[in-house]
């Protein structure tokens, strides 16, 4: 059977109803209330397509309906999970110009799985914009009713919903409810982004606004943030960023209107047991003790992005083990009928009463403080502390001699042989360690000290009092040195520069396992 495909209503939105948002592995999808209850993710297939039309990413309900892993088809043509022959058929035509036209698309296809067997879906594609301003297509595969298959199968929420690593800082629990049930999206978001040195980001943001043009500004400030978080940037500086950001966009033709937003953004180390967070003019998270104790954190509220000129602040505080950080957007606590104190006031009455989960705690906040339809988008993020004791964190301080590279060599490898990482210590790791160890005492400045983390991944942080970041280089082919980087980044699958208050810090990632279910991290700090 070949392909086919039949034009959607030019108006069709994706999805329809109402909705809230759970995530498996990273990913967000829709369930439907006062209906079925979709959340497993054997019941999600959604995919991101680029403007050339190759996958650029693909869900863990995708992979279970048609069989392909995400490394399977990343960078695929979408087409070539169509059926048969699909640029010589009418319908597809159809479907194409009215693509190129960046309009929502509705209609059947016929998909081949992994094992050559034929699945008739209904498709939703919606446009949005990345950073850069292009395209991004969402796409959402529905199993229609005669094929014996009512599974909703929706749209991933935002455009940059990506899978996130295992990591032991927190455990996280979502929810979003659109205002527009017609459209199932809007433009608020939130984030979990594993950072270097066993630290996590928590995020939540909300674009002024509904429907596919605020969740196409929410898609292009979410990239954003996950550029300058890879950067490593403290909350603060982080948000000025992301002002400035949105000033050029202002200063370049974009209208003002189309972008005002807020933000909160966090940093929890579970070494130190201390989260750092900032506020774009967005309401305060709570922080809840393990004995019960709600209280707002003190985080100055600065403007709202896109004003410019106010610096922005950030607070730093502990974090007792077990305790919950719960974030949200102010659809959550704020309504016609009440001001945004009585929502906090019935926020933290919720968040007193104990559930035997994150998931059946989100469903509580929302039942208590959400009785009808929201009248704003609403997201809420929570998230439960672990902290890694001593058992776990390993630190020497490193002369500044060459002689010491051995010595930090070997501390290195018979600490891994105590964590039973014996295979980590050996050629591959020792050299790692070495170039950066090496790299701190040629070219930075005492103190420098070596600290390893082992919490299922492995991380290495080499400290040093110099601000200056290190770039690789290609070396000629009769050069004696100059090589170190691009060893390193060679043998790794990502490495990165960090700054701190007295320094940098270098750091990278190799997998432990042959497939990759283990990490290891080296970092140069500062």
């Amino acid at each position: 059977m070949g392909a086919t495909v039949q034009q959607g209503a030019p108006g069709a939105m994706c999805p329809a109803g109402r909705a809230g948002v759970s995530t498996v592995s990273g990913y967000g999808f829709f369930r439907y209330e006062g209906g079925d209850d979709f959340s497993s993710p054997a019941q999600t297939a959604a995919a991101a397509v680029d403007e050339e039309g190759r996958i650029a990413a693909w869900s863990p309900g995708a992979q279970l309906l048609l069989g392909y892993a995400p490394q399977e088809v990343v960078g695929r043509e979408v087409a070539a999970l169509l059926a048969d022959g699909p640029s010589d058929l009418a319908p597809y035509s159809l479907a194409r110009h009215s693509l190129a036209r960046r309009q929502v698309w509705a209609g059947r296809v016929a998909l081949r799985d992994r094992a050559g067997r034929l699945v008739q879906a209904d498709l939703r594609a919606c446009p949005l914009l990345d950073a850069d301003g292009h395209t991004q297509w969402f796409v959402q595969a529905l199993v229609p009713p005669e094929s014996g298959n009512t599974v909703a199968l929706a749209l991933q929420h935002s455009l940059l919903q990506h899978p996130v690593p295992v990591q032991q800082a927190v455990e996280t629990a979502v929810r979003y409810l659109p205002a527009d049930p017609q459209a199932g999206v809007g433009g608020d978001w939130f984030d979990v982004i594993p950072l270097s040195g066993a630290r996590v980001a928590l995020v939540v943001g909300d674009v002024v606004g509904h429907g596919v043009h605020a969740s196409a500004a929410m898609g292009r400030l979410r990239t954003a943030v996950r550029t300058l978080a890879d950067v490593d940037l403290p909350p603060d500086e982080l948000l000025a960023a992301l002002d400035h950001l949105i000033l050029d966009e202002w200063r370049d033709g974009l209208e003002s209107g189309e972008i005002g937003a807020t933000c909160l953004y966090a940093v929890y180390d579970p070494v130190t047991c201390r989260c750092s967070a900032a506020s774009a003019g967005h309401p305060a998270p709570a922080l809840v003790t393990p004995g019960g104790t709600t209280v707002f954190v003190d985080v100055e509220p600065g403007p709202p992005l896109g004003v410019g000129g106010v610096p922005f602040e950030a607070v730093d505080f502990p974090v007792t083990e077990g305790s919950l950080l719960v974030l949200y957007t102010d659809g959550l606590v704020e309504a016609r009928d009440h001001d945004i104190r009585t929502g906090l006031d019935t926020l933290r009455r919720a968040l007193a009463r104990p559930g035997s989960s994150l998931e059946s705690l989100c469903d509580g906040i929302l039942r208590t403080l959400l009785p009808g339809p929201p009248g704003d988008d609403v997201a809420l993020l929570t998230a439960r502390t672990h902290a890694l004791d001593a058992s776990h964190v390993a630190s020497w301080e490193i002369p500044p001699d060459p002689a010491a590279v051995a010595d930090a060599r070997r501390r290195a490898t018979a600490q891994l042989t105590r964590w039973g990482l014996r295979e980590a210590a050996l050629s591959t790791t020792e050299l790692i360690v070495s170039e950066l160890v090496t790299n701190a005492i040629r070219h930075a400045h005492a103190p420098i000290g070596l600290r390893l983390i082992h919490d299922g991944t492995l991380i290495c942080e080499v400290s040093d009092s110099s601000s200056t970041s290190p770039h690789p280089r290609r070396a000629h082919a009769f050069d004696e040195g100059g090589r170190g980087l691009f060893l390193v980044g060679t043998l790794c699958e990502r490495w990165g520069t960090r700054h701190t208050p007295h320094g940098k810090t270098i750091w990278t990632e190799q997998p432990l396992a042959p497939h990759g279910t283990e990490q290891v991290s080296f970092a140069v700090d500062a």
